[in-house]
């Protein structure tokens, strides 16, 4: 397993191991053992699973609030995708920053995005599979979510065509009038 850092403190790019030959790959997606040794100890409670048909899909930006902030493991188990993480810890250096990987079915990238980051991703290809494991339980309460699109943030989505969202999505809050619940150096 490589790990790599960002320019986002805390934000991790992680590229398992593959073993492939004429069948195809074996590859360990989340190992506790592995990953420990690279200071990442995550208890990991919820995996999710979603498809996206069309190319252009954006979900996001989304987190949750304390006290059910998670941390995100993401990963691509079929087409590509752009994945992005937005640091939203008050204080933080880099607070307002983004980073965004390319993650697909063939470079087997994952993105590691802890607590107190927005996350969102758009699609690259049509019906991409996004499989994600999180450290708290979905909490429809404390669920919120900031402008995919806002020019304060200026994301570079690459999207050619017209963005494909939710009604949510849609009414999610702009970056000015975000009031972020974390702050950095403090786990929420």
């Amino acid at each position: 397993m490589q790990v790599s850092y960002t320019v986002l403190p805390g934000v991790l790019l992680l590229k398992p191991t593959r073993f492939g030959d004429a069948r195809g790959f074996f590859s360990e997606s989340w190992n506790r053992k592995t990953l420990a040794k690279h200071g990442i100890a995550l208890d990991f409670v919820q995996d999710n699973h979603s498809i996206s048909a069309a190319v252009g899909t954006v979900r996001g930006l989304h987190f949750q609030n304390p006290p059910h902030a998670q941390d995100k493991l993401v990963r691509c188990g079929q087409g590509a995708l752009f994945d992005v993480a937005v640091d939203i810890r008050k204080g933080s250096p880099t607070y307002g920053q983004w980073v965004g990987y390319d993650l697909t079915a063939e470079n087997g990238l994952q993105l590691l995005i802890p607590k107190g980051f927005l996350h969102g991703f758009v699609t690259r290809a049509p019906y991409t599979e996004i499989i994600y494991k999180c450290t708290d339980y979905y909490a429809p309460e404390c669920d919120r979510a900031v402008r995919f699109d806002d020019p304060d943030i200026g994301i570079d989505w690459g999207i050619t065509g017209e963005a494909i969202f939710s009604d949510k999505d849609a009414r999610a809050t702009h970056w000015t009038a975000f009031n972020s619940p974390f702050t950095y150096g403090k786990t929420a």
